[in-house]
């Protein structure tokens, strides 16, 4: 099926900026509140938010076989179960609908009201109802650094490494999206040359750079997914801060990995990017250091080029970019990972949710977490206001944004905004 919404040459009747993240080549999907405190799945263009349930109301996707209730739901798992070519057939139609040359939905004043809204108008969501998440560890530039940093800098991968893409189960109930603030967290840590653990906040909060897809249906319990097949059961992808409290995770992640580190909180974008709208932007990925088994062999381009950066605010100041990296970096890509998780017949449901690991770049300037960018807070990084961090300090809002760029055509994620408040302090919450 042509994937003519990503016609470079088409525009849009809606307004959108010359730097807008979502021109009409992007077509994203998320869920809002309404001004009408209606829940909704929508889409965007420009600054525009668009009401999917009412535009297919009114009989704008007509022709395409879809339920009468699909877009008026609190999630997008149904529609997103529907499979790959339900979501081209809508991404085409929305394309067409509004192309400037289109004017069925331009000129019905009547319509436009029930259907269009300004960004000020809505409340974005959590876009899926994430049954199952999933961490992976994919960058071997962050890999190495924090084996440098904590083992031998000789053998700072571990054995495995190089051979599968290492992941953990993480924690669905506390992903949020973009805007809701963070509490610092607690748990027990070993503080310098202790002998016994204390409990406590965690001193050394940190951001995480991902990104993250989504799935749909993919296989029943026993059946593995070919890495030919993978990207067919992959629908999009958002940013994504996965929170870390580094100090509980050094004392906790030894035998069985990070727990109470990492579950408090992970953050995502709240519009899902098809991967059919990043499809002119793949590129080659990083070469393998070694043989990879079979099942993990791939052809043609699985890496995409995404422009990512991270920036810190301190609580009434300017932002700072901290960061500037790209998802093209990571070793294993997420056909890999996919392929991967169910060779050993790990069913995969749609709304699940895989994260990238952190994406770190070759050069210092380009590492995903402050672990890194402070090298463990010995190197502390200097905010616009003048003051430094080694990791994040309450009441800091870290910034995440990520974009590609080709051939005078953006396609971008807007951003993932999260504060960081002190510890959760049940007095003052009531």
């Amino acid at each position: 099926m042509p994937l003519s919404a990503n016609n470079p040459d088409r525009k849009s009747w809606l307004h959108v900026d010359k730097n807008s993240d979502f021109p009409i080549q992007n077509i994203p999907f998320g869920v809002f509140l309404t001004r009408d405190d209606i829940i909704t799945i929508g889409t965007r263009i420009g600054d525009t938010a668009i009401d999917l349930g009412a535009l297919h109301q009114l009989g704008y996707f007509e022709g395409i076989p879809l339920t009468e209730d699909i877009f008026l739901q609190d999630t997008l798992n149904d529609f997103i179960a529907d499979g790959r070519k339900t979501w081209r057939l809508v991404r085409n139609r929305i394309a067409e609908i509004f192309d400037s040359e289109n004017s069925a939905l331009k000129n019905n004043k009547k319509h436009k009201e029930i259907v269009l809204f300004r960004l000020d108008e809505i409340e974005m969501q959590l876009p899926v109802h994430i049954g199952d998440y999933t961490d992976f560890y994919s960058s071997k530039e962050h890999a190495t650094n924090v084996g440098t940093m904590f083992r031998d800098p000789d053998n700072a991968l571990l054995p495995n490494w190089l051979h599968i893409p290492v992941g953990y189960h993480g924690r669905s109930s506390s992903i949020i999206p973009s805007g809701i603030p963070v509490h610092r967290p607690q748990g027990q840590t070993l503080p310098g040359e202790a002998e016994e653990p204390i409990f406590g906040p965690s001193k050394l909060v940190d951001f995480e750079l991902e990104m993250a897809f989504i799935t749909t249906d993919a296989n029943d319990l026993g059946e593995s997914i070919p890495i030919e097949e993978a990207e067919e059961y992959i629908f999009g992808l958002v940013l994504f801060n996965d929170w870390s409290a580094r100090d509980i995770q050094k004392w906790e992640y030894v035998p069985l990995g990070p727990f109470l580190a990492k579950n408090f909180a992970s953050s995502i974008s709240p519009w899902i990017v098809t991967l059919d709208a990043l499809e002119p932007y793949r590129v080659e990925g990083p070469k393998p250091v070694k043989p990879q088994l079979k099942y993990l062999q791939y052809k043609g381009k699985k890496s995409f080029d995404i422009n990512l950066e991270v920036s810190i605010q301190p609580q009434g100041a300017k932002e700072t970019i901290v960061s500037k990296s790209n998802f093209k970096y990571m070793y294993w890509n997420m056909a890999q990972q996919l392929a991967h998780h169910t060779v050993n017949g790990c069913p995969v449901n749609s709304g699940d949710m895989m994260g990238s690991g952190t994406i770190s770049g070759p050069t210092p300037d380009s590492y995903g977490s402050m672990l890194e960018l402070s090298w463990k807070g010995e190197k502390p990084l200097k905010m616009k206001d003048g003051s430094e961090r080694k990791f994040i300090n309450d009441h800091d809002t870290v910034i995440m944004r990520g974009f590609c760029e080709k051939e005078g055509t953006r396609i971008g994620f807007g951003e993932v905004s999260t504060k960081l408040l002190p510890v959760f302090n049940p007095k003052k919450s009531k």
